[in-house]
């Protein structure tokens, strides 16, 4: 018997926290209540879903099955209920996953464009590395991702929106070699970031030293203050004063941002407005 839809968000809710207080302060129950619908649906199912720990709990293979399903159950009722509810002009929430790149120098004018037509739209946006918002799509969390180079999975659909030069950077009047081999980068997972690494391997730049930063605010702030050098699209630099831009070759500086989605997700009326629209600011130059 398939559990109903508010104890698949309560199951969900433990999986994702690893711990039942943290779920019920999660979801505003008491930790009793929790742990008796737990117990209910592992009784239901006849198996167990989570291994109790002294700190907390993990999935058994069954609950790791079962999540899988709750997953994909709950975000196809949330599909359901949205597009029940939709009138004629889009409504909602469009929850949007970008790249911090993207979210600095392309996102502001499509955002404004979308919120000045359809205000009535509550938009979101999740920053990440590819991989990050790769798997936020894949486990339904976000509407749609701007995600860098290529789109290799059968669950996915990407379109090329931007065309980004990458360009290799250090503080004024520093060479590469001069730089201290120190790649200043966002985490691992950013396509960026993997370009640059087998870029200087293949260059013979080896050995280097790695500064990760979750923001551009805090690359830049450490290139400026002379501490290595790193590599993001052209676009970011806007002929910034402190910094010298190095060219690189076509094929390490070429890529593609993509609009990527969920192949098996009815688009909404606020998400097809939000294609358009980016379509309509997209640079393919």
């Amino acid at each position: 018997m398939i559990p109903e839809t508010s104890d698949l968000r309560i199951f969900v809710a433990v999986a994702e926290a690893g711990n039942i207080s943290r779920a019920a302060d999660t979801l505003n129950y008491s930790q009793s209540n929790i742990t008796g619908r737990i117990k209910l649906m592992e009784d239901r199912l006849g198996v167990a879903l989570f291994i109790r720990l002294n700190r907390g709990v993990t999935l058994t293979a069954s609950g790791r099955l079962l999540l899988d399903y709750a997953v994909r159950i709950l975000a196809l009722t949330g599909e359901a209920e949205r597009m029940l509810m939709e009138k004629e002009a889009p409504s909602g929430t469009l929850v949007l996953g970008s790249l911090e790149t993207a979210a600095a120098v392309r996102l502001p004018r499509i955002l404004s464009a979308y919120h000045q037509r359809f205000p009535q739209v509550d938009l979101q946006v999740i920053t990440g590395t590819s991989d990050e918002l790769m798997q936020h799509l894949l486990e339904y969390r976000v509407d749609a991702a701007f995600i860098s180079g290529n789109v290799d999975h059968p669950s996915l659909a990407a379109i090329p929106v931007f065309q980004e030069e990458l360009v290799l950077v250090t503080v004024k009047g520093t060479s590469i070699e001069n730089c201290k081999r120190t790649l200043i980068v966002f985490r691992r997972g950013c396509s960026y970031r993997a370009k640059f690494e087998s870029w200087l391997r293949d260059s013979g730049y080896l050995p280097y030293r790695v500064m990760e930063f979750g923001t551009v605010d805090g690359i830049l702030g450490c290139l400026k203050a002379g501490m290595g050098m790193t590599v993001l699209p052209r676009a970011v630099f806007k002929d910034d004063p402190e910094l010298s831009i190095h060219e690189l070759p076509a094929h390490v500086a070429q890529v593609d941002t993509m609009l990527v989605s969920r192949r098996d997700v009815v688009q909404t009326k606020a998400m097809t407005e939000f294609c358009q629209i980016v379509q309509d600011h997209s640079v393919q130059r």
